[in-house]
């Protein structure tokens, strides 16, 4: 698990993924302080860290991301950890755009 302090490539990302679940690597984003943490069997676990760190639990969102796609279907916005009634995330998705949107613009910020 880490969290990302600056751009890593694609190839990087495979080899991350390698570790755990071979094509796909699981992430949270940290909407608020622009964070990016990767690398974890659970969202939860990456959700932890970055609690740790300092983030709030609100502005957290997990996703998945699939090295060898291009397009729509390189980032999943799919996580236990966005179900969140209490902000009208009633689903495992993102259901926010403009949420989904910030989330897109920090991987990109981190992964070339």
């Amino acid at each position: 698990m880490q969290i990302l302090r600056q751009k890593i490539t694609r190839e990087h990302l495979k080899t991350l993924a390698a570790n755990t679940f071979v094509d796909m690597i699981k992430c949270v984003a940290d909407v608020k302080q622009n964070l990016l943490a990767v690398d974890a069997e659970l969202h939860a676990d990456l959700e932890s860290m970055l609690l740790e760190n300092g983030s709030e639990q609100g502005c957290l969102w997990g996703f998945n991301l699939y090295p060898d796609e291009t397009g729509d279907d390189f980032i999943e916005f799919d996580s236990l950890i966005n179900i969140r009634s209490w902000q009208g995330n009633r689903s495992r998705d993102v259901e926010d755009e403009s949420v989904r949107q910030q989330i897109r613009e920090i991987v990109s910020k981190y992964i070339e």
